[in-house]
């Protein structure tokens, strides 16, 4: 009789553990329906640009698809024909690359600019795209834009008195380890307070506001809280980034190309580039100068900047970083080891981790902290 009652007990018992254990099986849940869910079919939940965009510039158009799940390169990269763009004219030739740590396709094509001016395209994401498991696109992802004409490079950005800075912040500047700034000064009003920074006669200080040593070396001069007539002082230097920002900011012409989550992978001419949300960099983006040593990028940001470790923003064909913009409406970070070119005008704090390399300036605005780990910054020359 104890036997059979101890059976009785035993038996469901195993039942029950395996079927938890079963829960916690990958395979054995497949099927429920989760974006992670093996069975369920990917999406795309991101277009540029936006569906019915209209004045798309045509010489600066990026087109790309974010998917909900891991993809299958091979189903996507070129020369496969899943991710295609179709104009007046019938098919636009063109090369797709799909980044797997991004999940974004980017289709570029082989010739720009798009056009005519008015013209309508289609781009479209087949269920021949597949992902990891297999697991098609269940409908096909269409939208359309609209381009307008040939749009201008837009023109440069005049820094004032901000432009000699490689470092100017509103509330503290803080450096650990040995920092270098070259080519320029460091700066700080209305925060009174800089850490981090060698003593003189290795440094020269000016302004009213205190310092801690540390082994961060300037070229130029540190400006704590100095007021005019001092030249080159901190406060007008601020006075000079809030314009520059709200010049940044407010720029309408040429008509700016619609960017969105990860720029790893794309190449981009010269132009103005705008974001409605964060922006990030996890791999290299290209800035294609095209021959023009004038060439000018705006990137109009309106939340956080963010790169990844050991991102790099490259540089080619006479790109220069003095006329690299990144207006940023909240914060930025800078990934350790990353490699970055351009100014960033903040309207919060910049922090750059360890190692990063920045060649142009942090400039954040009087609510704005500067934060530096052991980097080299390198100040382009003013105009």
């Amino acid at each position: 009789m104890l036997n059979s009652n101890f059976r009785k007990i035993l038996i469901p018992a195993f039942l029950l553990a395996a079927a938890v254990a079963g829960c916690g099986d990958g395979d054995k849940n497949a099927g429920t329906g989760n974006p992670g869910d093996p069975l369920t079919p990917p999406t795309v939940t991101l277009v540029t640009p936006p569906d019915g965009s209209t004045l798309v510039c045509p010489n600066t158009a990026v087109i790309t698809a974010t998917f909900s799940k891991d993809m299958n390169p091979a189903t996507i990269n070129s020369p496969a024909t899943t991710f295609t763009l179709t104009g007046p004219s019938g098919p636009v030739a063109g090369t797709v690359n799909y980044v797997f740590a991004t999940r974004i396709a980017t289709f570029t094509p082989s010739t720009l600019p798009l056009g005519p001016p008015n013209a309508s395209f289609t781009a479209t994401v087949s269920t021949a795209a597949k992902d990891n498991f297999g697991n098609a696109l269940a409908i096909s992802k269409v939208w359309t834009f609209t381009v307008s004409p040939p749009c201008a490079v837009p023109g440069g950005v005049a820094l004032g008195g901000a432009c000699g800075y490689g470092v100017l912040a509103g509330a503290t500047v803080t450096n650990t380890g040995a920092t270098h700034i070259v080519n320029g000064d460091l700066g700080l009003s209305p925060g009174s307070s800089v850490v981090g920074f060698q003593d003189p006669p290795a440094n020269t200080y000016v302004g009213t506001g205190t310092h801690t040593a540390g082994l961060g070396l300037v070229s130029g001069t540190i400006h704590i809280t100095d007021t005019p007539p001092s030249p080159n002082d901190a406060q007008t230097a601020q006075t000079a980034l809030t314009t520059a920002y709200n010049d940044l900011a407010g720029r309408t012409a040429p008509a700016p190309t619609t960017i969105a989550g990860d720029l790893t992978g794309l190449t981009l001419a010269p132009g103005i580039y705008k974001s409605t949300s964060t922006l990030g960099i996890t791999g290299t983006v290209t800035l294609d100068g095209q021959g023009n040593a004038n060439a000018v990028w705006i990137f109009q940001i309106a939340s956080g900047l963010t790169t990844g470790s050991g991102s790099n923003v490259k540089l080619i064909n006479s790109a220069s970083a003095h006329n690299i913009f990144w207006q940023v409406g909240s914060s930025a970070a800078l990934g350790t080891t990353s490699v970055f070119n351009g100014s960033i005008l903040s309207l919060a704090s910049i922090t750059l981790a360890t190692g990063a390399t920045m060649n142009g300036r942090a400039l954040a605005r009087t609510a704005g902290a500067v934060t530096l780990d052991t980097n080299m910054v390198t100040v382009p020359a003013c105009p």
